[in-house]
């Protein structure tokens, strides 16, 4: 399935860098504000969600009501400490075979896009230096609706002015393997098979794909 494409639309976290640690340290801080514990096996309740669902799920988890200028107020030192940590971000952060396997598809002439719920998307993609890479960036500035929604890859096919079958997307969460499909593209998932079984071919890491 990876011989007969002409766009490739990337997810960004865990598929071409991993953030979620520095989003996991950062709702850490924020539930130890509120009194009560946010452990990695609750952080995996987060991926692939927006930025809104994930404070009304860390909220959840530690029962915890609060009124909506208190969710605002926190949310944004939230995402102030998250900005903190990736701004130190550089190229090291890259995932093994990220760098490589998208200079293999530009050589091959196969159109790159990002398609993220990330806000920081862009300055992600610039701190890692792997921006000039893409074509098109879709991100959380662009679109409104959060995956298993195929908002973001829809988008991001018509900014590469491509049809979907024409499209294979990267993605390391269910909702995102989810959103892909309703969009009508191929999808690669990047982890585990059992999880991410609805993908088209599951493989470890873009590093897999390189050779």
């Amino acid at each position: 399935m990876l011989d007969n494409f002409k766009g490739a639309l990337f997810d960004l976290d865990g598929v071409l860098v991993d953030t979620a640690k520095y989003h996991y340290l950062a709702w850490k801080r924020f539930a130890e504000q509120l009194g009560f514990e946010f452990t990695e096996a609750d952080n995996e309740r987060l991926k692939g969600v927006s930025r809104t669902r994930s404070l009304e799920i860390v909220l959840e988890v530690g029962g915890i009501t609060l009124t909506e200028e208190e969710k605002l107020r926190l949310a944004e030192e939230k995402n102030e400490r998250y900005l903190q940590y990736i701004r130190r971000m550089d190229e090291a952060e890259l995932l093994p075979g990220a760098k490589e396997y998208l200079h293999k598809l530009r050589a091959r002439g196969i159109k790159i896009a990002l398609g993220s719920a990330s806000k920081n998307a862009a300055f992600i993609l610039d701190r890692v230096g792997i921006a000039r890479l893409f074509d098109a960036i879709v991100d959380g500035t662009k679109v409104s609706r959060a995956k298993p929604d195929p908002e973001v890859f829809v988008v991001g096919c018509k900014e590469l002015g491509l049809e979907p079958a024409d499209c294979v997307v990267f993605e390391d969460a269910e909702a995102g393997v989810q959103a892909a499909l309703a969009a009508g593209m191929r999808v690669v998932g990047i982890g585990r098979a059992d999880i991410l079984r609805a993908a088209n071919l599951v493989v470890r890491g873009l590093d897999e794909l390189v050779g």
